[in-house]
């Protein structure tokens, strides 16, 4: 043990740790010069096994210098930037920042260590432009503002190592992508730079340690050390088990009639975070735990990224010393802030995964040899179900996959004017260097053509417009010169996934949050709104700002945002059919299947269980027509997609119309005459064979593509989005993308944006691939169509979800009591 590693040693011993084998594994795989991946479970000490390394490595090469560091310490006296700290979240940044100076500073050394994200004030970011920190916490976005710097190449110089914090977040997103297009940059200017990336939860940790590490010259993935965390972090999942239930369940009928069980576990522990699946869920519960405890105002609080930041910061504060009993969230508190004292989590609703599942699970207990302990409050009695298959899949170590994503050319043609901004680079040493990534490893030369193309005259069919051709090339060297140019790119790098939305400010100027504008644009003045805890009335809109004032009623509706709607998981819909397939066989083991038996006990006598490898198909006819219930167990987006198909499928065979509804369970097709299910069975509604063109005709995939072109015109630069105060509207991007979209398809139809547009659309909203399996798995099964005289407990969501869309001045539980009401008749 060197000198170095007897003072961390001493570091810890004085906190009251020991360092784990992991962590010192990983510090001395650094001092070797390897790069890798950490996996470890949440609250463990992936920080430290990541950080220490560089320190010690620094310490051995300079034992002069410990303990030399002064409270008030000159930025030149300090080493120059040698570790790049990447966090997938800003609200991170606060948190890493003062984990890592702790060491340093009982050390005695002279590092400095600073943040650079979004919330960093101008003076910190005009310091940094003049001399970077030794250690800098940053972003994506950030690290990718850094590279269009002209000096970049001079402040890159001594870098030795970056981490990549919370890697399974980033990876198959595009802002991960990014990660990859800088490290290949990053590279460049620093040879010999290592990578090591943190991750707690990840099916796929080979996948995830090569596409992290990239590809030698010659293709070859880097390889690199995969350590995995040994200690053991003890998980409990339980559930809050429903006083009563109903024979018939449906989405979301338990919902808050849960609330004096979750009052009754809140008061169980210190400290409790209520995590929700969506932030309309957030501010519904918010209000219901206050209205029933309102003694607890003050130590009730509310959190999700719609929120100020200075509310999100004054929430965490207030966790981080324990002074909140509870906080209501969102997965705005998933990633690693560490808030040692929650001791408890409570999950309304399904975790819709298994890793999310482990990840919240994980806030509680936060330190190793902990109890982390996560309890589940079921929203309707099906989702006992999951809770008690999620158990199991936890058991078995089944965590889903993240699959990265390829060559996504809007992401690319945004990297190019990044580099040709930061001081140029030379066109001849791209191809090799786009390469190097894991996402780009197949880009041919005909592509990285066409994004040269692309970004120096706008493509083939926007030659004209100057506006389009942002980057010069002279004699192989790409550079901006256009001043114009650059201020919007630089604006316009942090928009890869972002949605138009307002900011939200009391007429006397406090602002609480912003909220998406689809939903402001549907409010009269004088409207009442939920929204960061308070009942709001509308004002005006005015500057891209919703101005409001306080409600004198607590009643209002709630902003919906996009993307809502989380589909069931493969592995966790994997875990739920052998569950399903469990009950078939008459075992109920657990409190929660023993719980929902006497509904599956009702399916059963009304129709039968599905059994793993067999696709249940009930048909019945009512006063609305003809009904077919699919059961594959497969999620909701695959529904979506199966039941276009399978309409489409079947009106081959004859002309007919039908009405959709899907859950995460299955989905349902009604029609005004039968349908021939038998004849379509057996002319391959199950097959594989011609999927795609199948897929593309059942849908209105142009106008599907025609949308999620809008972010794809937005990230390649093709759209720009407004000035910080007045961006454009939902409304004028959408007309800039649409009329752009038209363009390209009448003009350009083999245009590569396009054809990305429609691969994203396949992709992330109808899970072409696991469609695919999902259509392979049931046509090697086998197929029951089971006659009933009444819908079962399991169609009856299906129906629930169809009825909420109509428009009837009946209240939806009203008409739901009548329905239920009709199928209890014997």
């Amino acid at each position: 043990m060197t000198s170095a590693q007897g003072l961390i040693e001493s570091w810890f011993a004085a906190g009251g740790w020991t360092p784990f084998e992991f962590q010192r594994e990983v510090w001395a795989a650094y001092q070797r010069g390897e790069s890798g991946l950490i996996h470890a479970a949440t609250g463990t000490g992936k920080t430290y096994a990541a950080w220490l390394g560089p320190l010690l490595e620094w310490m051995d090469a300079h034992p002069v210098g410990i303990g030399v560091r002064r409270k008030r310490m000159e930025r030149t006296a300090a080493p120059p930037l040698r570790v790049l700290w990447l966090t997938p979240l800003r609200a991170l940044a606060a948190d890493t920042e003062q984990a890592l100076k702790a060491p340093v500073e009982a050390l005695g050394l002279p590092w400095t260590v600073e943040s650079r994200t979004g919330d960093t004030s101008a003076t910190r970011r005009a310091r940094q432009r003049e001399r970077l920190p030794t250690a800098l916490i940053t972003t994506p976005e950030s690290l990718s503002l850094l590279l269009t710097l002209a000096d970049r190449n001079g402040l890159f110089t001594d870098l030795q190592c970056v981490v990549v914090d919370e890697w399974h977040e980033l990876m198959g997103t595009k802002r991960g992508v990014q990660v990859e297009l800088c490290l290949a940059r990053l590279r460049k200017l620093a040879p010999g730079l290592r990578t090591w990336g943190l991750s707690a939860t990840l099916g796929n940790l080979d996948e995830a340690c090569a596409t992290l590490l990239g590809r030698s010259p010659g293709g070859a993935a880097h390889t690199g050390r995969l350590i995995r965390g040994v200690v053991p972090k003890a998980l409990a999942v339980d559930a809050l088990i429903p006083e009563t239930i109903e024979r018939f369940p449906w989405a979301g009928h338990l919902n808050t009639r849960m609330l004096p069980q979750v009052i009754a576990a809140i008061e169980e522990g210190g400290t409790t975070l209520v995590f929700t699946n969506t932030r309309s869920q957030c501010e519904l519960w918010f209000q219901a735990l206050l209205a029933a405890r309102p003694d607890w105002a003050g130590v009730l609080a509310l959190h999700h990224g719609s929120l100020a930041r200075k509310s999100r910061d004054a929430v965490e504060a207030g966790l981080r010393d324990g002074s909140l009993r509870c906080v209501v969230c969102t997965s705005s508190l998933d990633l690693g802030v560490d808030f040692t004292p929650v001791d408890r989590v409570l999950q309304v609703g399904s975790p819709k995964g298994v890793a999310r599942l482990v990840q919240r699970a994980g806030r509680s207990g936060h330190q190793p040899g902990a109890l982390s302990r996560v309890t589940c409050v079921p929203t309707h009695a099906f989702e006992l179900v999951e809770v008690a298959a999620a158990r199991d899949a936890l058991e078995a170590r089944a965590i889903e996959a993240r699959p990265p994503l390829e060559r996504p050319l809007d992401l690319l043609s945004q990297h190019v004017v990044t580099l040709a901004l930061g001081g140029g680079v030379r066109e001849d040493e791209l191809l090799a260097e786009f390469r190097s990534t894991h996402a780009y490893r197949d880009l041919t030369g005909e592509e990285l053509a066409w994004v040269l193309e692309f970004v120096t005259h706008g493509g083939a069919t926007l030659r004209a417009y100057p506006e389009y051709a942002k980057v010069r090339n002279d004699d192989g060297l790409l550079t901006v010169r256009d001043r114009m140019v650059a201020k919007r790119h630089r604006l316009a790098i942090g928009t890869i996934v972002s949605d138009s939305s307002l900011t939200v400010r009391f007429l006397t100027g406090g602002a609480l949050g912003s909220v998406e504008e689809s939903f402001i644009a549907r409010l009269k003045p004088g409207d009442k709104f939920l929204f960061a805890g308070r009942a709001l009335e509308f004002v005006r809109i005015r500057e891209m700002t919703a101005w409001v004032k306080k409600a004198t009623t607590a009643k209002g509706a709630v902003p919906r945002w996009q993307g809502a709607r989380m589909p069931l998981s493969s592995e966790l819909a994997r875990a739920v059919r052998a569950r399903m397939e469990a009950a078939r066989l008459g075992r109920f083991d657990g409190e929660e299947m023993a719980a929902i038996r006497p509904v599956l006990t009702l399916q059963a006598e009304r129709s039968r269980i599905p059994g793993e490898d067999e696709l249940l198909v009930e048909r019945v006819q009512t006063r609305e027509g003809y009904h077919l219930f699919f059961y594959p167990f497969e999620g909701r987006l695959v529904h979506e997609g199966l039941s276009a198909l399978f309409a489409y499928r079947i009106a081959q065979l004859t002309p007919i119309t039908f009405t959709f509804a899907c859950n995460d369970y299955g989905f349902e097709l009604l029609s005004p005459e039968p349908a021939p299910i038998e004849e379509a069975f057996a002319a391959g509604l199950l097959s594989s064979e011609h999927l795609l063109h199948d897929i593309l005709a059942s849908l209105n995939a142009a106008e599907l593509a025609r949308r999620q072109f809008r972010e794809v015109a937005r990230v390649a630069g093709l759209i720009f989005t407004g000035y910080p105060g007045s961006q454009k509207s939902v409304r004028q991007v959408q007309a800039s993308s649409g009329l752009l979209y038209d363009v390209f398809t009448r003009y350009d139809p083999g245009n590569l944006l396009l054809r990305q547009a429609q691969r994203e659309v396949l992709e992330r909203q109808l899970e072409q691939t696991r469609m695919g399996l999902a259509l392979a798995r049931l046509a090697a099964g086998r197929v029951t169509v089971q006659p009933v005289d009444r819908p079962t407990p399991l169609a009856f969501p299906l129906l629930v979800d169809r009825n909420r869309e109509k428009v009837t001045t009946e209240r939806l539980v009203d008409r739901i009591r009548r329905m239920t009401a009709a199928l209890e008749r014997p």
